[in-house]
């Protein structure tokens, strides 16, 4: 097959599939009424917007790369790394988008027009198997190790959080997840004593301010070894930080941002209810107006579910509804700073002096274990009115303030599903390297190296996505959260992927609880779930971003 400098191929190939998708948005918004009527559309308006995140991951990695290239910091390996992973992008963008033509109200031409006899071949030549083995045997040979081009600051935050997540984190990791273990007290006062659960919180609140690129080189690092005993232990104050920064009072501010920031509290987010999942607004747990001797402030009443860490927490950040009328929905609701007593278990109940009692029990799950899963219940539970994030300003405004802190925990999540798809990619190299068969490493056979080329370049673009979703929350995180969701959206997905063929490529060993990659494979199952649900992710948030015209 004739060779072409691979960035020249993936960008023909991008600015094809760019245009292939901007028709299709058109054809959507016009269809769907600028997002107002997606739920009458809501198959075609998946395909679309899932096909525009492909693109736009595409585009931050070759955007990337030539920036490398022009820096003098490109190479054969990252060039062609990213020729094969837009290409596999495009690849499935297009047959993505096919079947939807005559729902978009367009035909073959459009395709044709995309993507013309010469962008086809460089399609061929981009995706050809031999370009995916020849990165495979590169991951081989590193045994999978990221060494993704970083500034020199940035370089330094990831190997030190590596070095300490290969000491402190997966020595213990498998033991957690088998035996179900809390995070042990000693790994959360090291991560603090190291600053990572201050990592964006201002300087002048005790926090580091790095930024979110660092924060998310933190998470991916903490989650290569650990999904539940490190890579999320960050995201539970990273929630509450974003949410009291965006509408704390100063005095709210003072008083926890530096107690967040230092590791002090630990924080459990609970906003879903048992019969309430990604319907946030039709939350009814009830906070109403109470005084006591002390003064004044609220008692909490109703169930709450999926709370992860809420028996370890000294404190939940926790959505009720303060307005009593239920057509107020998103607008009656309000985000309370619930202080509580700390619990190692499996399950936990604090009294108050005043009769108020909290009660949570943890859900037994597969994976993601570590940290805990509970279903609470509230009754008179009593929360002082300065602990009213907002104060009397934020009446009604929990469901926006709560929003702002799910963009960084997106953003979060598709950090720690890069991190859980590298500690994969990394498990199954080393696997094919040393296991033999047949007379040979199974590294040496096509298929294995294919697979692996294949990995890498999930891996890579689910990588570009986030970084510059990252960047992006820097500049701006109002207008980045959408990106930060798409970002969640492809690293997810890819994660679970990623995960499920190393664990094919270890054969039988791959189901055995003796090797890790079991681990991460249900690990990463719970990925497109938690921070948004996929469909929901996809339809109302990142459909309504992409449609609002």
């Amino acid at each position: 097959m004739t060779s072409k400098p691979p960035l020249d191929d993936a960008r023909l190939l991008l600015d094809g599939a760019e245009r292939l998708v901007e028709r299709a948005l058109a054809k959507a918004r016009e269809i769907t009424e600028n997002g107002n009527r997606i739920d009458d559309h809501q198959v075609l308006t998946e395909r679309v917007v899932y096909a525009a995140t492909e693109a736009r991951a595409a585009r931050e990695l070759f955007d990337t790369t030539v920036s490398l290239q022009a820096e003098g910091r490109g190479g054969a390996e990252p060039e062609r790394l990213c020729g094969a992973s837009v290409a596999d992008l495009v690849f499935d963008l297009r047959n993505r988008l096919e079947p939807a033509l005559e729902d978009l109200a367009l035909d073959e031409s459009a395709l044709e027009e995309a993507l013309p006899a010469d962008a086809r071949s460089a399609l061929r030549r981009a995706a050809h198997e031999s370009v995916f083995r020849a990165i495979g045997r590169d991951v081989a040979r590193d045994r999978g190790r990221n060494e993704t081009p970083l500034d020199e600051t940035l370089a330094q935050v990831r190997d030190s959080v590596r070095e300490f997540a290969d000491a402190e984190v997966a020595p213990i990791a498998e033991q957690l997840h088998r035996n179900d273990e809390l995070v042990p007290e000693e790994l959360i006062a090291k991560m603090s004593d190291l600053g990572y659960f201050g990592l964006s919180v201002p300087e002048e609140y005790g926090g580091a301010d790095m930024g979110n690129l660092a924060m998310i080189l933190t998470t991916e690092e903490l989650s290569r070894a650990s999904l539940a005993g490190a890579g999320s232990l960050i995201t539970r104050p990273e929630i509450l930080t974003k949410a009291l920064i965006q509408g704390g009072t100063d005095e709210q501010k003072r008083t926890w941002l530096p107690k967040l920031a230092s590791g002090e509290l630990m924080v459990g987010i609970t906003v879903t209810e048992p019969d309430v999942g990604s319907d946030v607004a039709s939350v009814k747990c009830r906070a109403d107006p109470h005084r006591v001797e002390g003064g004044d402030g609220w008692v909490i009443n109703g169930p709450k579910s999926w709370c992860t860490f809420a028996g370890r927490a000294d404190v939940l950040a926790l959505l009720a509804r303060t307005d009593p009328d239920p057509s107020r929905g998103a607008r009656g609701l309000s985000l309370f700073i619930v202080p509580k007593e700390r619990f190692d278990g499996h399950s936990f109940e604090t009294k108050q002096a005043g009769g108020g009692r909290l009660v949570g029990k943890a859900d037994a799950t597969p994976g993601y274990r570590g940290m805990h899963s509970f279903t609470l219940n509230l009754e008179d539970y009593f929360v002082p009115a300065e602990n009213l994030v907002g104060g009397e300003g934020g009446l009604g405004r929990g469901f926006y303030l709560q929003m702002a802190g799910f963009a960084a925990g997106r953003l979060q999540t598709g950090g720690r599903a890069c991190g859980l798809a590298q500690a994969a990619l990394e498990k199954t190299a080393e696997y094919v390297v040393d296991r033999v068969q047949f007379g040979k490493p199974i590294s040496e056979y096509q298929l294995t190296q294919y697979s692996l080329g294949w990995m890498a370049a999930r891996l890579a673009a689910s990588r570009a996505i986030t970084y510059a979703a990252a960047n992006a929350m820097d500049a701006d995180e109002r207008k980045a959260a959408p990106l930060a969701a798409q970002a969640k959206l492809l690293a997810c997905d890819m994660a679970v992927d990623v995960t499920q063929r190393g664990q094919l490529l270890h054969g039988g060993w791959g189901y055995a609880e003796e090797y890790p990659i079991s681990r991460y494979v249900v690990d990463a199952q719970v990925l497109p779930i938690f921070e948004g649900v996929k469909p929901i992710l996809e339809l109302k948030v990142v459909g309504r971003s992409l449609l609002a015209g």
